[in-house]
């Protein structure tokens, strides 16, 4: 045996034991998508990371997306897809394909990756336990022509208007761990599809996480010169925005950390979801790996 290695291990041991001490008892929402659900090394790595976090009494709450696999089902089946201003419409054919998929085939999947390495998961939407109650999302879009606003009707694609954390608190009371699929219903049982970011920033603000973790396929965010911005307040952002620092798909997951931030989250992160054990290096060691969003 090589003692130096042993030694390594060990240190690293020592490094991560001031963060195992902070986070006991604390949950973390993670938001799991992307390239690593389609790839199996990735897709086993990511659940021993959650393995580990409920382990050193942590209490991790997964919340996965899974809209290429939706786009998938929908040509297999059939089914034609409308896009609004780049947006899905999202009618009631395709409502129930995103369930099946969603709550069916990749819940479940996540749940037997967790239970390979050696954990104990749930899987639920947020339909159970009455978790989450969804609205429709209102959009608007301007008239090229006449430059006014004009709605949107993207059909059954909803936000969370109400969190009832209760089913989470029990299973993970009970030493699960919940994996939860972004499907939500009305108060009159309409059935809805979130927005995964949305989802879990949601139930990061309702449970008062210790952190909410948005895996994605970039570093973190970036300045105008590629170097990444380790930790940012909402008013860094808002003037990253305002200058063009960021834009596209990362607006939305940084105005998703913000609002968890603002309304109970302790932090979120913006992660690379592709970096082995991406998880561990950012929570347990002194040089983090992503962006850090925090109030102050």
């Amino acid at each position: 045996m090589d003692l130096s290695d042993v030694s390594n291990k060990a240190q690293t041991l020592i490094e991560a034991l001031p963060y195992f001490q902070r986070y006991a008892g604390k949950s973390f929402v993670v938001k799991y998508g992307g390239n690593a659900m389609g790839d199996e090394d990735a897709a086993r790595e990511f659940a021993e990371d959650v393995v580990l976090l409920k382990a050193v009494g942590i209490n991790p709450v997964v919340v996965h997306g899974g809209g290429p696999q939706i786009g998938a089902m929908l040509e297999k089946l059939g089914v034609e897809t409308k896009f609004v201003d780049g947006l899905r419409v999202t009618d009631k054919a395709t409502a129930e394909v995103a369930e099946m998929v969603l709550s069916g085939a990749i819940n479940k999947s996540i749940v037997g990756s967790i239970a390979r390495a050696g954990g104990k998961a749930v899987g639920l939407s947020g339909k159970d336990g009455g978790l989450v109650t969804a609205r429709k999302v209102e959009r608007t879009t301007k008239d090229p022509e006449s430059n006014i606003e004009k709605a949107l009707d993207l059909g059954f694609v909803g936000e969370p208007s109400a969190v009832d954390t209760t089913i989470i608190e029990t299973a993970t009371a009970a030493g699960m761990i919940p994996v939860i699929a972004p499907i939500g219903s009305d108060a009159e049982g309409h059935t809805y599809n979130i927005n995964a970011d949305t989802m879990a920033g949601a139930l990061a603000a309702a449970l008062g996480a210790a952190r909410l973790l948005l895996l994605t396929d970039v570093s973190g965010v970036l300045d105008k010169q590629g170097k990444l911005l380790t930790d940012l307040t909402p008013a860094d952002i808002a003037k990253l925005r305002e200058d063009g620092t960021i834009s596209g798909g990362m607006i939305p997951k940084l105005e998703t950390c913000v609002n968890a931030v603002e309304a109970g989250c302790e932090a979120a992160v913006v992660l690379d979801g592709r970096v082995p054990h991406a998880m561990l290096l950012e929570f347990f060691t002194q040089r983090g790996a992503g962006t850090l969003i925090s109030a102050a």
